[in-house]
Parts: structure tokens; C-alpha cells; sequence
């Protein structure tokens, strides 16, 4: 009895000792960072307790619920802006959040200095929508939505509002403006 109960105990030591610790840069489908889909406002804190956390939060008159959630660096850099499901609730999870820092990253190495050939080459492309002045690429796969300006575009193509994009129309150098993960259910 003694030798199995020593067993298990190594057995247990050696698998919580290969444990891989998170990358605080990582993006996957359900976490960024050492964010996750689940993590609520309270938990922020703690979790970027390193770093400055400003939150704005407005009021009802003009700006409805914005209640943006900005993460920085100590040194001053923008990291991340964290959209709140519910304004002004403690326990509300993230809805989206807007990746500012280029150091974050897929496992497909996809940044905010990524390109659409990045993009299109790693990531199957849900759809495309076409806004007034820029183009937003859909990619479920990550929950992520990329916004490109129509000034990376050829100039027959930005003016169109009936175009419906493909990526054949999208140049393969076009840059990212904007990089969102969205945790909607």
C-alpha cells in the first residue's frame, strides 16, 4: 500500500512539474495573454497588476455604455483596450478587445504588423464586409476581426459600397489597422 501511494505522489509530482507556464503574449480562440473568455472585470487587477489600467466610463446622455477597459505598459505603451460585456458590472466578462501591442501574436505569428497575406496564407477567412472606409476580414477560427483601410486598396476598388470583397481584391501587402478578438456568445 505504501509503495503505490508513493507512486501516485511521483507520478503527480511529475506531471504538475511539466506544467508549461502561459505566454503573457499569446492569442489563441479563447485566451490572450493571461486573459481568457471567462476572466471578469474584478480579475483584471491582479492579472495586470505590473502595469497601469485606466477605465473610462461614460455616461448615459451621449455615449451610452462605454465603459473601455485600457491596459499599459508602466513605460506608457498601449497594450490593449478590453470592451466589457455589461457596463459598470464588477463581475461581467470581456466581450472584445483591441490589440494595440505587435508583440502579440497567434502561434501563426498574425500581429498588428501582419499583413493580409498573413492572414489569408495561415487562417481561413469567413467573410468580408465592406464599410465606407475600410474593409473588415471575419476570421471565426480565432474570433478575430481585422479592419484594413481602403487606402491599401486599389483605387477602382474603394469607392464601390456594392462590391462584395473576396480576397483576390484585398492586395497582399495590405496592412492591418485594427486587430480585434470578440468573445460573443
Amino acid at each position: 500500500m505504501y509503495k503505490i501511494l508513493c507512486s501516485l505522489f511521483c507520478l503527480a509530482v511529475v506531471f504538475t512539474s511539466c506544467k508549461k507556464d502561459q505566454d503573457p503574449f499569446e492569442i489563441s480562440k479563447h485566451h490572450i495573454g493571461l486573459l481568457t473568455d471567462s476572466t471578469q472585470v474584478k480579475d483584471i487587477k491582479h492579472i495586470y497588476a505590473n502595469d497601469s489600467i485606466v477605465r473610462f466610463i461614460g455616461g448615459d446622455e451621449f455615449l451610452g455604455n462605454v465603459n473601455n477597459i485600457e491596459i499599459f505598459e508602466k513605460g506608457g505603451k498601449k497594450l490593449l483596450t478590453l470592451m466589457p460585456k455589461h457596463a459598470l458590472d464588477s463581475t461581467s466578462t470581456i466581450s472584445g478587445i483591441r490589440i494595440m501591442d505587435p508583440r502579440f501574436a497567434t502561434n501563426k505569428n498574425l500581429s498588428t504588423i501582419s499583413v493580409f497575406k498573413d492572414i489569408r496564407n495561415h487562417y481561413k477567412i469567413s467573410r468580408i464586409s465592406n464599410l465606407i472606409n475600410s474593409i473588415v476580414v471575419i476570421v471565426e477560427d480565432i474570433n478575430a476581426s481585422f479592419t484594413i483601410d481602403k487606402k491599401e486598396l486599389p483605387a477602382n476598388l474603394r469607392f464601390d459600397m456594392d462590391l462584395k470583397f473576396e480576397s483576390a481584391h484585398i492586395p497582399d501587402q495590405a496592412r492591418i489597422k485594427y486587430f480585434f478578438i470578440n468573445w460573443l456568445d
